[in-house]
């Protein structure tokens, strides 16, 4: 199998880029960076208590939370005309509840705010850097790479290891594990690129 046939056409970017992150990276959704100080729903609830539109954060959240977001944005204005440190307190409890919404919509748990500066693998700030630079060339390289050398490791693994004699039960066990291996990741990533686009067809 090579990797063209794994890899989809270019109109499946998302579902490729989001498949391949998960499976090839060991980015999983809920390590994505929109729970984090410096990640896209945090920004965007600076952004509307800075400019007084929650517009600009209702857009991270679900119909069904609209509601409670509206009420969490309107105490977080009054409390922050208090004083500074009443501000600081009432911001921090507006970022937790967008992205506590923001993941309940996603079905994930809320695990709290995290740090700005985290480590997020490659996958993650190489998507954010493609729509920085309007061009998705350097993201689909980098990913179809990953891919391609995902796929050749556990193939040499394999491959090295057919010959073996039938009396050396190790070496023909370490033959049947690597076997699996490479099956089990070729079929993991077929699976999750076809699952990220029913996701993004939907």
């Amino acid at each position: 199998m090579s990797i063209q046939t794994l890899v989809p056409a270019r109109g499946s970017l998302y579902a490729f880029a989001l498949a391949l992150s998960f499976v090839l990276i060991g980015a999983e959704p809920a390590r994505a960076h929109c729970d984090g100080m410096d990640g896209p729903v945090v920004k965007a609830a600076r952004q509307a208590l800075d400019s007084g539109n929650v517009n600009r954060v209702l857009i991270w959240v679900q119909s069904d939370n609209e509601s409670e977001l509206r009420q969490a944005f309107a105490r977080t204005l009054a409390v922050g005309k208090l004083n500074p440190e009443a501000k600081g307190l009432a911001e921090t409890y507006f970022f937790e509840t967008v992205v506590r919404l923001h993941r309940a919509g996603e079905g994930e748990p809320y695990t709290g705010l995290k740090p700005a500066g985290r480590d997020l693998g490659p996958a993650i700030p190489a998507a954010d850097q493609a729509i920085r630079d309007g061009s998705d060339e350097a993201l689909v390289k980098m990913l179809a790479e990953a891919a391609a050398q995902g796929v050749r490791e556990r193939y040499r693994k394999v491959a090295a290891s057919r010959d073996f004699s039938q009396s050396d039960l190790s070496a023909g066990r370490e033959n049947v594990k690597a076997y699996v291996e490479f099956l089990h990741y070729v079929e993991g990533l077929h699976q999750a690129i076809q699952r990220g686009e029913q996701e993004h067809s939907h």
